[in-house]
């Protein structure tokens, strides 16, 4: 059965096993449209592997996973990647190309998914540069970037067609505080300007505490505190206390 029409992004019933290793164990989980679902958790407590198999990078044994109305964990092929089209995701490492200069790494999405003509191109390219500060860079390449500079270029490249709902792994992961606190209110922006739905998995707090609407907490397998990143934070279950103490 279909989600609400206010409910973007909606995960019911989520498994997924590697072997004998059972590492999703019926994860439920709505993400409200304009808002940021933050996934917080220990080191291998199944984060990346939820939001892979939320965007069928990974196929989940079962559930149901649905994306602005769309069930998409019954889609192959085709239906799949016009649904992957309506979403951005950036990756824990930015994976740019890396003999590609940070123009042609937005460019050759746009090349690649439309029918726009190279001059069509430019400006949208730049407009996606200007979103994230970075225009100055367009003609450098990852190598010569910083690492938040990377992030940020990933995110471009992310947005540049426009998508519905974003999905991030780990997006401040290796970064200065300065860098943490740019790329954080870059997500904040784009709920805010954009009306973007976004689930952003993440182990670091400053970054929760800027971008976060409502806090899921996985461990084990399954979501055992959710709420307010506040009420999250007070939440009894032992788990939860020592994954605070220890993020200090």
């Amino acid at each position: 059965m279909p989600p609400p029409d206010n409910i973007a992004i909606s995960v019911h019933d989520l498994h997924k096993s590697f072997g004998t290793v059972h590492v999703l164990k019926g994860i439920t989980m709505d993400v409200e449209e304009g808002t940021n679902a933050v996934v917080m958790g220990g080191s291998g407590s199944g984060k990346s592997v939820l939001i892979k198999s939320i965007v069928q990078l990974l196929k989940p044994d079962r559930g149901e996973v649905w994306i602005n109305g769309v069930r998409v964990d019954t889609l192959e092929d085709d239906e799949l990647d016009r649904v992957r089209l309506s979403i951005g995701y950036v990756f824990q490492g930015g994976a740019l190309f890396d003999s590609m200069s940070v123009y042609d790494n937005l460019d050759f999405i746009l090349y690649r998914h439309t029918s726009m003509r190279a001059k069509e191109r430019e400006p949208v390219v730049m407009e996606a540069l200007e979103w994230v500060r970075l225009p100055e860079h367009a003609h450098k390449y990852p190598a010569e970037l910083s690492g938040g500079q990377k992030k940020r270029v990933g995110l471009a490249r992310a947005i540049i067609l426009q998508p519905a709902v974003m999905f991030y792994d780990e997006p401040t992961t290796g970064l200065d505080p300065v860098s943490v606190r740019t790329v954080s209110e870059l997500i904040a922006r784009l709920r805010d300007d954009r009306d973007i739905s976004s689930v952003v998995i993440t182990h670091d707090l400053l970054c929760a505490e800027i971008v976060a609407d409502d806090v899921f907490f996985l461990d084990g397998g399954r979501f055992v505190a959710s709420g307010t990143l506040d009420e999250v934070r007070k939440s009894p279950i032992p788990e939860v206390g020592n994954f605070y103490r220890q993020s200090r």
